[in-house]
């Protein structure tokens, strides 16, 4: 089989696993970072303003030791995996129900693109990448929506964003 073909096959297979991956019911959902706890973030940190640039904060920041282990929240798809200016060394993945994952402020990256993962799998390691250079080690988690949800918009600070954003802490707790 030739290179290009190799290509296309594994590009086909991504593909279908990703169009499954918007029909999957069940998730099985861990916390990102490696030995940490519901106590391991401040439950009012989603959605609090000011934030910096950002005006609202869009996820929630876990706290851990450098170096830790960040895994996978869900079974999914790597959609990028690589260094942004905000947020650093960051692992973007494609879960169940067309929810985009989203790890930022990592020391170290370990997935690549289409790569498929299992929820628990290891993506990188806890850092302070990014706009958090010089802070406490910890990781940046939101979840957004690809399909919007138009009962979540609200009157506070980019409200209307909340038709895509999902609080993570009530994500995690389900």
């Amino acid at each position: 089989m030739g290179r290009r073909r190799k290509i296309l096959v594994k590009a086909a297979v991504c593909l279908s696993v990703i169009v499954a991956l918007g029909f999957l019911p069940a998730e099985r959902k861990v916390i990102p970072v490696m030995g940490a706890s519901f106590e391991d973030w401040n439950n009012e940190s989603f959605w609090y303003e000011p934030w910096g640039s950002s005006g609202v904060h869009k996820g929630i920041d876990i706290f851990g030791e450098s170096a830790t282990d960040v895994v996978s929240t869900v079974d999914g798809t790597v959609l990028f995996s690589g260094s942004i200016v905000k947020g650093g060394n960051v692992v973007l993945v494609l879960g169940p129900k067309w929810r985009l994952h989203y790890f930022a402020h990592m020391d170290t990256t370990l997935a690549s693109p289409l790569e498929l993962l299992s929820s628990g799998e290891k993506i990188g390691t806890l850092g302070s990448t990014g706009n958090a250079k010089g802070k406490p080690p910890h990781l940046h988690y939101s979840i957004v929506r690809l399909i919007p949800a138009p009962w979540e918009i609200d009157n506070s600070t980019q409200g209307y964003k909340k038709a895509f954003f999902i609080n993570p802490n009530l994500y995690l707790r389900e």
